[in-house]
């Protein structure tokens, strides 16, 4: 009798052992991995970030399909490259009838929720709940995108999304049923507003300056015209928060103003300006002795200042929701995943931004957690890729992945099971041009040892890197005859993989008349 009534117990709540796992999957955008102390400790620390690491896996190279954010985040959702999804670029709308891994995870049973920033669509597909900022959104009293209507919430962004997603985790979460958790915060976008606490501190650091910093991009021709350099095209108003009566007053024209302040209440604009108000008035009086080398690393500081700033926030609430789901001994069952839409430029090579297939923005942080899978504090060196996520995410769940996807789950690799993996090149592919920051077209691989780029449209250029010896990506070695045999592999490598993935110059052709009809219409 005794083991009868065990053995139905069993059956109406499944052990840890047997239930399909929870889903937490955080996004932040534009979160550089040098900002990251698991990858760098040189310009600031996260030790909420850092548990990720230290109790699950740390991905050494980890990149993305498409350096922006919204094809990024339309990667993610459907497995598939952006000549594919249809999402190459901010302009274009997102094709609904794709079909995404939280669509299917919600056929096969998981209670869906996403908070924060998507970018795209104002009614995602596969979600129980969701709010949701539209567009870009804002750092301060952000308005969301609901269900039932949309919302304005007085606070600073990051928080709110924390409180939204715990507040879904507390009350409205089904315990009979497994999760996904979609928690994606908008910082650390551009413009870069730092919550009090954190403005108060971090405009009084000072960083160490990139050795890259005033690169002058000799062989790369597509660097030339990028329009991302912090001299040049980094906005002293917007971006470095620059009144912009005293830019006047300088003979300084500035055509983007301060867009977050005007969002402010009286009492969060008294304490914003009592900080950045002698910012303000220090660079009126230094301005006028500044040369170029000085105003750079001025603008360095102040973008960094904000920058990292906006992490710092991000860190303490990735912290909250870690300790929520220790808290409420959900950690056992639960996958956490923690990633950014793409990298981003601190300085190196001048920049700010991302777009280039350079490293700063074509690679991306990637920590997973899995408790009983994962051995703690363990690195990957493996090429992964944001095109793998929602492979990855089925097979943790245990659905089948639509035939159509193209990436391949790392269960493997979480599993330490590395004879099963067998890529040894990533391919990437850039389209929004001509447009802002003016980073041409491009597309290419990456192994762990080279990376070859093809530029195109109105240029016809290709770059070639030795990634083990030249890190920082400086030395375009396409003409060296010493690397012909490497260069050939590469080329060779490239075009098989566009086959297997179905890109091809027709399908290029194709995009660059698209995308001209679409600027017309905006």
């Amino acid at each position: 009798m005794t083991s009868c009534k065990t053995e139905q117990k069993n059956d109406k709540t499944p052990t840890t052992e047997n239930k399909k796992p929870n889903i937490v999957f955080i996004m932040s955008d534009d979160h550089a991995y040098q900002a990251i102390s698991a990858y760098s400790d040189k310009l600031i620390k996260t030790p909420n970030i850092d548990r990720l690491a230290n109790e699950g896996m740390l991905f050494n190279n980890a990149s993305v399909t498409n350096s922006i954010c919204a094809p990024s985040r339309a990667v993610i959702l459907t497995g598939k490259h952006s000549h594919l999804n249809g999402k190459i670029d901010n302009l274009s709308a997102f094709d609904t009838t794709n079909v995404t891994f939280p669509q299917l995870l919600q056929n096969a049973g998981y209670q869906t929720a996403m908070f924060g920033k998507l970018h795209f669509g104002n009614n995602p597909k596969g979600f129980d709940e969701f709010k949701i900022l539209p567009g870009q959104g804002n750092y301060y009293n952000p308005k969301f995108i609901t269900q039932k209507g949309d919302t304005t919430i007085n606070g600073y962004v990051t928080d709110i999304t924390t409180d939204l997603a715990l507040d879904w985790l507390k009350n409205r979460r089904d315990t009979e049923k497994p999760f996904l958790l979609m928690y994606l915060h908008k910082a650390p976008h551009r413009a870069w507003y730092p919550a009090e606490k954190y403005y108060k501190e971090y405009t009084k650091k000072t960083f160490p300056l990139p050795e890259t910093l005033f690169d002058n991009y000799e062989g790369r021709v597509a660097a030339k015209t990028a329009e991302m350099n912090i001299l040049k095209h980094m906005h002293l108003a917007y971006d470095n928060k620059i009144d912009q009566e005293v830019l006047k007053k300088l003979n300084i024209f500035d055509g983007m103003g301060r867009s977050e302040t005007k969002r402010m209440t009286p009492e969060q604009r008294s304490r914003w300006d009592s900080v950045y108000n002698p910012i303000i008035a220090d660079f009126e009086k230094r301005y006028p002795t500044m040369d170029d080398k000085q105003l750079m690393e001025w603008k360095y500081q102040r973008y960094l200042q904000d920058y990292l700033g906006t992490i710092a926030s991000v860190d303490d609430n990735v912290g909250r929701m870690l300790d929520y789901l220790d808290e409420e001994k959900l950690s056992d069952n639960t996958v956490i995943i923690y990633t950014s839409d793409q990298g981003f430029y601190l300085g190196e090579h001048g920049w700010f931004d991302k777009r280039f297939m350079y490293d700063e923005s074509f690679k991306t942080p990637l920590l997973i957690k899995w408790p009983n899978k994962i051995t703690a504090g363990t690195t990957e060196d493996e090429m992964v890729q944001n095109l793998d996520f929602a492979q990855t995410f089925l097979e943790i769940a245990g659905v089948n992945a639509p035939d159509d996807m193209q990436g391949e789950s790392l269960v493997p690799l979480l599993k330490g099971q590395k004879e099963k993996w067998d890529r040894d090149a990533v391919y990437y592919h850039y389209y929004e041009y001509p447009a802002e920051h003016a980073v041409k077209r491009h597309y290419g691989i990456a192994t762990k040892e080279f990376k070859i780029i093809h530029f195109y449209h109105d240029i016809d250029t290709w770059e070639f890197y030795d990634r083990k010896k030249d890190p920082q990506e400086m030395h375009n070695l396409i003409n060296d005859k010493n690397y012909a045999d490497e260069i050939a592999e590469m080329k060779q490598k490239l075009k098989e993989t566009r086959e297997k993935y179905k890109d091809s110059e027709t399908l290029d052709n194709q995009y660059i008349e698209l995308y001209k009809d679409k600027k017309k219409r905006h």
